[in-house]
């Protein structure tokens, strides 16, 4: 029986079924608490905060400026604040409590004891983490989107539906679905490898921050190197600001897409096998 014959085999005697209702189950759970937590306030602010500027622009300069001018400052907070800021550090915040929440709260042993395997476990709170942060954020670029655009009427209706516009948001909203994909699971591997992943965090960021100035195979291991490339509206960086905007080997559209799920995939397998050697200590937290 040849290798790939017996790999067939072997995936199908897997107990797939069971594995789709216990991941269910701990989605579920995993949802309430990630979206009803007063902890995750902070997350709801940086998900919203955009919005709240955005509308304010729209009442005081409802009379000033042009659609092409809020096209490129709504490109700016995209690329700046959700995918620099935002977005990382919401998932830092969601995805690094999963299993860390879990051993403050004294509830992970609940979760062991439990016959489900740790890996799927792991899968179930990735997924829940992940829900939870596309949820959000997702609605927060679509709302900074919305309002960006609703003072100029006619005009933006014709750009949205007959322009670039809806592209643009559906290029946006991938872009945010990506990148919770990528850091989600850096920062649920860190939480499983580090009883405090913040260092480890402030280093990943001075990565995703400084490495367009090394080589181009090392810029490969970056999130934002990929996610960059995907952003609809480019902006035009002069000086530090060429840092953050500019690339300087471009891949394809495929690539740049595949990018973070092939990085995500390679995290996640670390952290599977992270999960099997967790070991809980109580008194330690």
């Amino acid at each position: 029986m040849t290798r790939l014959a017996r790999l067939r085999t072997t995936l199908a005697e897997q107990p797939w079924e069971l594995w789709t209702r216990q991941i269910a189950a701990i989605l579920r759970m995993d949802l309430r608490k990630n979206f009803l937590s007063r902890r995750g306030i902070w997350i709801y602010l940086l998900a919203f905060a955009p919005v709240v500027i955005i509308t304010l622009h729209a009442i005081i300069d409802r009379r000033s400026g042009s659609m092409r001018e809020d096209t490129e400052v709504l490109a700016g907070i995209f690329q700046f604040f959700y995918l620099r800021l935002g977005i990382f550090f919401g998932c830092l915040g969601i995805f690094t409590w999963l299993f860390r929440g879990e051993i403050i709260e004294k509830s992970l042993h609940y979760y062991f004891l439990a016959p489900v395997k740790r890996e799927v476990l792991l899968m179930g709170k990735f997924v829940g983490g992940l829900l939870t942060s596309v949820t959000l954020f997702g609605l927060g670029v679509f709302a900074s989107f919305a309002m960006m655009y609703l003072r100029f009427g006619d005009a933006a209706q014709y750009y949205v539906f007959n322009g670039p516009g809806m592209g643009q948001l559906l290029a946006y909203l991938g872009i945010t679905v990506l990148a919770c994909i990528g850091f989600g699971s850096v920062f649920l591997a860190l939480s499983l490898l580090f009883k405090n992943p913040i260092i480890p965090a402030i280093l990943v960021l001075g990565w995703e921050t400084f490495t367009p100035v090394l080589p181009s195979i090392v810029q490969h291991f970056s999130i934002t190197y990929y996610l960059k490339q995907l952003c609809p509206v480019s902006i035009p960086g002069e000086g530090f600001l060429a840092l953050f905007t500019v690339v300087s080997q471009p891949v394809g559209t495929v690539a740049a897409v595949l990018g973070p799920i092939v990085l995500a995939a390679l995290v996640l397998l670390l952290a599977c096998k992270l999960v099997r050697k967790l070991e809980i200590s109580y008194v330690a937290e």
